[in-house]
């Protein structure tokens, strides 16, 4: 019985879906389980600011297939999500074009993130070494400034510290994406969600789904999540999306 479980949910998964999940977790595991090289894997492969010395352009690819080592809910989630959302997603568009459709989102989200680091990361800074000292933002940045203008080693390495400590993993942005691509093909299907007893149809939990992501992003809740870089998935899918409907291939039509 067991076997025959087992080989139907083999079945059930197309290639490219089956395939990613399966390198997620195999990543996931050498995470957690290789004694003394978890923490490296994470460094090397895991998306730094392109401005920190630790970043290399490879990681925009390599980020989405990591996850947090701390916690197995963030795996799950992003695995339970792209085998509902990534297998149907599969079976219309077919496996080249899913997996173009997957990969460009995870880039983009990571293209998201990097520009809001560059927007937001002395700002960060500031605040951070400011709330240390007691002093306000204001009195902080006029010294900061000074101090990098006179090229002050403890003000230049502290930044550069900080820089190589902004880093994200995880295959969020793309599953985000993944979402919307659903709620396009599939707009009024019905969802249920674990708080809501009745069903939302598909286009709309997608648009709360983005709603919250932006408030969440604005307002700094829940910061150690990257909000912006699941917007930025969206984003980039939206731009794929728009581009299938207008050709006429949205629901699986000659790519």
């Amino acid at each position: 019985m067991f076997s025959n479980f087992r080989s139907g949910w083999r079945a059930q998964l197309p290639p490219v879906t089956k395939n990613l999940i399966i390198i997620n977790v195999i990543v996931w595991l050498a995470e957690v389980l290789i004694p003394g090289y978890g923490d490296k894997i994470v460094n090397l492969l895991g998306l730094h600011f392109f401005e920190g010395s630790m970043f290399n352009p490879a990681q925009v690819v390599t980020y989405m297939f990591l996850h947090s080592q701390q916690s197995i809910t963030h795996l799950l989630f992003n695995m339970f999500s792209l085998w509902m959302f990534g297998r149907l997603l599969e079976q219309v568009w077919g496996s080249r074009r899913f997996l173009i459709y997957y990969m460009v989102c995870g880039i983009g989200a990571a293209l998201i993130q990097e520009i809001v680091w560059l927007l937001t990361w002395e700002h960060e800074y500031i605040s951070g070494i400011a709330l240390l000292n007691g002093l306000s933002y204001h009195d902080m940045k006029g010294i900061v400034d000074s101090a990098l203008a006179h090229g002050d080693s403890g003000f230049i390495n502290g930044a550069a510290s900080f820089k190589n400590m902004m880093m994200t993993v995880g295959a969020s942005g793309a599953v985000f994406g993944l979402l919307l691509g659903f709620a396009f093909v599939f707009p009024n299907m019905p969802l249920y969600l674990f708080f809501i007893p009745v069903p939302v149809k598909a286009k709309y939990m997608v648009l709360g789904y983005a709603v919250l992501e932006f408030f969440f992003g604005i307002t700094g809740t829940q910061s150690t999540v990257a909000h912006f870089a699941h917007l930025g998935g969206m984003i980039f899918g939206l731009a794929i999306l728009l581009y299938w409907k207008r050709k006429g291939t949205l629901r699986g039509n000659l790519f």
